[in-house]
């Protein structure tokens, strides 16, 4: 499903005023083509994230907060960009309120290899 055939700006703004969804959602896809899935994602008191299929990206939108994975434990700010290769566990904590994330998944099922 290619939610959009053409270049297409996704813009910060709209993307925030996508969570929560209308189900309470606190993950929202906004863009999809190949193997692109581009999502808001903010999350309220815990983060109960589980391991993804699929190497994944983040970029902190806004607020802050702790990353935590098997490489650390990183404390994160707007701008900051994080990694998460498939399969690894990891998760947000001691995330401000305001904390929201663009999240990137690509790539085929179980990563891509290391170069």
């Amino acid at each position: 499903m290619d939610r959009f055939d053409s270049a297409r700006k996704v813009g910060m703004a709209g993307a925030l005023l996508q969570v929560p969804g209308p189900g309470g959602e606190r993950s929202r896809e906004l863009l999809r083509h190949g193997s692109l899935q581009v999502k808001v994602y903010s999350p309220v008191g815990s983060d109960l994230q589980s391991p993804h299929s699929r190497d994944e990206g983040y970029v902190v939108m806004r607020g802050i907060g702790i990353f935590v994975s098997d490489a650390g434990r990183d404390s994160v700010e707007p701008g900051d960009f994080l990694f998460a290769p498939a399969g690894v566990a990891h998760r947000f904590e001691d995330f401000s309120e305001d904390f929201a994330v663009w999240v990137f998944f690509y790539g085929p099922e179980g990563g891509e290899r290391a170069a």
